[in-house]
């Protein structure tokens, strides 16, 4: 009889990360997915199902909104429902967000292992929830699949070393797949040059003054900048009562689907985002890249000034995006066959 696996997703990041493991768990797993709702917006959420043509989710849970802790504690109610009905084998979970931190906890509280795929990240900002999702799970996980050996330091500093497997980063599969087949979808666009922008961190966005700083210097740079504006984003700019025709050098565009997303970052000539993942993305296309933080757990990708941080300010981002950069590693975070290594790691220790 096949193991059991149940895999828990509910954010943008994690659909990706979930389909480059369906693709090789289906072969050898009986696997069932949570789908917390944590993303329910259509351009979130079900476009990622239906243009990856992953599984429908097992269940959907529809638990998005919320305060933090209302969303986790909610989340951790059905979730347990599911566990204790399909008594799993393992659970597996991805990166940092509530829903990875609710599955985590309530598999641990059922004494059902807990796999957690990019484990071993740190920012060492406590201010970030994801920081403390992160830090919370892999404490509570039983195996743990880091993508540097940098992160596996950061494991061993806090007293974890014991199935801390270095493997890469699964999302990278995805992205090399999707440039050897060609499934970059060309943006829909006449310009030749612009830089690619994606912003959604409440940092950035949930106080006028400050969105309204970025949203100023991304008008002024030298190319124009197509902006993927997240639903949290938009609603912002309303509230705030900033108009996108006040913006002149930006042209805002609905959230895309993954490979139209990466498409957008393939064909721009640079990345202006506070995502950990477009992050990594846009080192694997070689793409510079300016993050709009203080901190990144990607650490390595700021080596050769591939990606910069900025924060308080941001007069630089043209310098930075113009640069010429060519020291790119490209083994940096695996070759490309991290699910599949995944997989065959949890089947050796589940089967033991």
């Amino acid at each position: 009889m096949m193991k059991k696996v149940i895999a828990i997703v509910g954010a943008r990041p994690q659909f990706i990360k979930h389909f480059a493991f369906e693709l090789e768990a289906k072969k050898v797993f009986d696997l069932r997915t949570i789908h917390t709702g944590q993303h329910f917006d259509e351009n979130m959420s079900n476009i990622f199902f239906n243009e990856l043509g992953m599984s429908q989710p097992d269940y959907l849970l529809k638990l998005g909104g919320g305060n933090h802790g209302q969303q986790t504690g909610s989340m951790m109610i059905e979730i347990e429902k599911i566990l204790i009905d399909e008594a799993p084998d393992i659970v597996v979970v991805y990166g940092d967000t509530n829903s990875t931190l609710a599955g985590a906890l309530v598999a641990s509280k059922l004494h059902i292992p807990v796999a957690h795929i990019e484990a071993g990240l740190r920012s060492y900002n406590k201010e970030m929830p994801e920081e403390i999702n992160r830090v919370l799970t892999d404490h509570i996980s039983n195996l743990l699949f880091v993508p540097s050996e940098i992160s596996k330091e950061n494991l061993k500093k806090e007293g974890i070393s014991n199935n801390v497997h270095i493997v890469g980063d699964i999302m990278k599969d995805l992205v090399l797949k999707a440039v050897e087949n060609g499934w970059t979808t060309k943006p829909k666009t006449e310009m030749e040059s612009y830089y690619y922008a994606t912003l959604h961190r409440p940092y950035n966005t949930d106080e006028k003054k400050r969105l309204e700083y970025v949203l100023e210097k991304l008008n002024k740079l030298d190319k124009h900048a197509i902006f993927s504006i997240h639903p949290r984003t938009r609603n912002a700019m309303k509230n705030f009562d900033l108009k996108e025709t006040d913006f002149s050098n930006i042209t805002f565009i609905d959230p895309q689907g993954y490979f139209s997303n990466l498409g957008y970052l393939y064909y721009s000539s640079g990345l202006i985002t506070d995502s950990g993942g477009m992050q990594k993305e846009a080192y694997w296309l070689q793409k510079k890249c300016a993050t709009i933080r203080k901190e990144t757990e990607w650490v390595e990708t700021l080596e050769y000034n591939c990606n910069h941080l900025f924060y308080m300010d941001l007069d630089e981002l043209n310098c930075q995006l113009k640069h010429h950069q060519e020291k790119f590693n490209v083994l940096l975070y695996g070759n490309g066959g991290t699910s599949s290594e995944i997989v065959e790691i949890i089947l050796n220790n589940i089967c033991k």
